[in-house]
């Protein structure tokens, strides 16, 4: 018979008496003892005795409730989940500098060592400790910010040489940058435990994504599949698949599309990498760094009591937090705004009133349809882009 007083597993997980109730029974059983004429009120020693015995079986309960939890993925947290997602041959990630894609142009055969380019912040991005310009005079390589956390470059602002070397020409970002990570979350390091079970899986696609997902750096990825004769209307070539990447090494990313991927596939994409596999052979592997598509977002409001420039604030920052967790590819749409720019339902909420909300594209002419994101872009909106007007 199970104990009134202990945890309980079955089919629904496990589960535990509350306090109380456990208070409530070792009084029962006291008084079943020494008579139910026993005083047993919070202010009695006999109360508090039991009191204190109740407390440690509690705690015994939720150290075991934690410890059932940490055996799991889905429920585990801390160090806990950090040793579970070992098995999936993953790591918690830890904090990240920036990166970003740099074309360099230059005489074939030069090699850069050590070489660092700066920003139009004057910030260094390192290349890799040793580059060689190839016969076609150009090479995308991945180069990592010298400032560690979130640093953000746009594109075509990364071409300062600071180490000048005979037959290095120019260096440019095309694209912006992957900005770097905060140790991962508990969420986060759930989602990705749960995309490397796709590694071995039967549907190729799911495996290349995986092998993309699990890599260092990598913050998101999508992948597309072209099955058919023709171009569809993503543009892409029939019978190919395109890896949409943000973060993560090209050299490292490039590899892994090459290892999962049948022969004959075509990849496609705007960044290129050349990858050697394990018979010698180079392989061109193309995929898509995400490109930004910056919004704006206009709020009409009445104004009610109470109502400041604060709270304003609050709105704009709510809203430009709503749009830059949009995953890549998804649009932005305008019916969904409203709930973050009723602040999701806080108590400031109640000193204004949305009358309307519009958006575009930055430069583009605001309206109410909703913004249409390209499955290779992904939406960013500054608050400073959130105007909000009070009528």
């Amino acid at each position: 018979m199970t104990s009134p007083t202990a945890p309980t597993i079955n089919s629904a997980g496990i589960s535990a008496p509350q306090f109380a109730d456990i208070l409530s029974y070792l009084q029962a059983q006291y008084q079943s003892i020494y008579g139910a004429d026993v005083y047993l009120g919070n202010d009695s020693q006999d109360g508090q005795f039991l009191g204190i015995i109740a407390a440690a079986i509690n705690d015994s309960n939720a150290a075991t409730i934690a410890m059932y939890n940490s055996l799991s993925p889905a429920t585990a947290s801390g160090n806990g989940l950090s040793n579970n997602v070992q098995i999936n041959g993953i790591t918690r990630l830890v904090s990240t500098n920036s990166t970003v894609d740099l074309l360099l142009v230059g005489i074939a055969g030069t090699t850069i060592s050590n070489g660092v380019v700066k920003d139009t912040n004057s910030i260094g991005w390192n290349l890799p400790t040793s580059v060689t310009i190839p016969s076609s005079g150009s090479i995308t390589v991945t180069a990592t910010c010298a400032t560690s956390g979130s640093v953000n470059a746009a594109p075509a602002t990364v071409t300062s040489i600071q180490t000048p070397v005979y037959g290095w020409q120019s260096a440019t970002n095309a694209n912006a940058a992957s900005p770097g990570n905060p140790v991962e979350t508990d969420a986060a390091l759930r989602v990705r435990q749960a995309a490397s079970v796709a590694l071995p899986s039967v549907s190729i696609i799911s495996g290349i994504l995986g092998a993309v997902e699990s890599l260092t750096g990598v913050s998101e990825a999508v992948a597309y599949e072209n099955s058919t004769n023709t171009t569809n209307a993503n543009g892409l070539p029939a019978h190919s698949i395109s890896l949409v990447v943000n973060g993560g090494d090209a050299t490292q990313i490039a590899t892994a599309i090459m290892n999962k991927k049948t022969p004959g596939c075509a990849t496609y994409g705007t960044t290129t990498q050349t990858v050697i596999d394990s018979g010698g052979v180079s392989n061109v592997i193309n995929f898509y760094r995400p490109t930004v598509s910056n919004v704006k977002i206009a709020v009409t409001l009445h104004a009610l009591t109470n109502y400041t420039t604060v709270i304003q604030a609050e709105i704009q920052a709510a809203i430009a937090a709503y749009i830059n967790n949009l995953s890549i590819g998804q649009s932005v749409m305008l019916t969904r705004l409203y709930l973050p720019a009723q602040l999701n339902g806080a108590a400031d909420s109640l000193t204004f009133e949305i009358v309307s909300i519009q958006g575009a594209l930055v430069g583009g002419t605001n309206s109410t349809t909703d913004i249409a994101i390209a499955f290779n872009g992904v939406a960013a909106c500054l608050a400073s882009n959130v105007t909000v007007t009070a009528v």
